[in-house]
């Protein structure tokens, strides 16, 4: 509870880049488009994906879970921070800063397990592709993605944690949506259990799924280098390399974030970072994985090209 010199805080007052003001309009049109593209790219890719027969493959149907989480953890942020531009800051409720806290740890969480269950993909393919079609069954990856989703259980108790926080006095968040280290940096409670509880789960979502995708491409790079052909190791890179550009600017961002100490970066820097997997990962995954792989583009040249006799007939 709070002192009796205290008041119970309603809403929170998010900030947003209050240094760069004077570039708002400029910001505003950047993260709009920006935005625009990862809705169009990320939903063609689950379309295309949900159409055709031929792209109904372990890689791809992965694939399109990756984008549902992308377009989701974007929704969540985006048109907030989108509004925080143009109006220097906007007050939430603390109840709907804790909602939009609990959906962002949600879907960054299923992106990491989907990565996760993408190098394994990867690492079966190469290393032992003999055994692939047996392995990959379509309802072992059903059941490899209905697990990615239902594990954010573990969040639930963390989020009942900050419910039961208390929030007096200070209100203002220097971020662009409720992140964790803010809004808990607000609380007058004790917040031992709860940091307790974020550090367990930190090493449960981020750091083994991290090392378990380390470990397949160290196996996938072992078995790489024995091909003796030269364009044999080539292809064999190029089926895993957009997935790997994934977990270099995701993961790269989000334990540059998350796992270095909060005193030792400025809120500034700690925004500018969390654009990347919030904004630039969403956004360049649709990119990379159109323009890398021949499937999707063969797809999209099928789409144009049946939108094309329809308009001419």
């Amino acid at each position: 509870m709070c002192e009796d010199n205290q008041t119970e805080v309603a809403e929170f007052l998010i900030l947003g880049f209050q240094n760069l003001h004077t570039f708002k309009i400029l910001l505003f049109i950047v993260f709009f488009f920006s935005y625009v593209v990862t809705l169009t790219g990320n939903l063609i890719i689950i379309v295309l994906i949900s159409i055709n027969d031929y792209l109904k493959t372990p890689m791809f149907y992965f694939l399109k879970h990756l984008a549902i989480a992308d377009l989701m953890i974007t929704t969540t942020i985006v048109p907030m921070m989108l509004e925080i531009i143009l109006k220097n800051g906007i007050t939430i409720s603390v109840t709907a800063c804790i909602i939009q806290l609990h959906c962002f740890i949600i879907f960054g969480i299923v992106q990491c397990f989907i990565i996760a269950i993408m190098s394994y993909d990867r690492y079966l393919a190469i290393c032992n592709p003999m055994h692939y079609h047996s392995i990959m069954k379509p309802q072992i990856c059903l059941q490899m993605v209905v697990w990615s989703w239902l594990l954010v259980v573990f969040v639930s108790g963390e989020i009942i944690l900050v419910y039961q926080l208390h929030f007096c006095g200070g209100n203002n968040i220097d971020h662009f949506f409720c992140d964790s280290a803010p809004v808990i940096g607000l609380s007058t409670s004790d917040i031992s259990l709860f940091e307790l509880v974020d550090f367990s789960l930190a090493i449960l979502v981020i750091f083994v799924p991290f090392a378990f995708i380390i470990v397949t491409y160290v196996f996938i790079s072992f078995a790489i280098l024995q091909l003796s052909s030269t364009s044999g190791k080539w292809k064999a890179f190029s089926t895993c390399s957009s997935h790997l550009t994934t977990v270099c600017t995701y993961y790269g961002s989000l334990m540059a974030v998350y796992l270095t100490p909060t005193d030792k970066r400025s809120p500034d820097a700690n925004k500018f970072m969390s654009i990347f997997y919030i904004v630039t990962t969403p956004l360049l995954n649709p990119i990379i994985y159109s323009l890398r792989n021949h499937e999707i583009r063969k797809s999209l040249k099928d789409i144009f090209r049946y939108v094309k006799t329809l308009h001419i007939l």
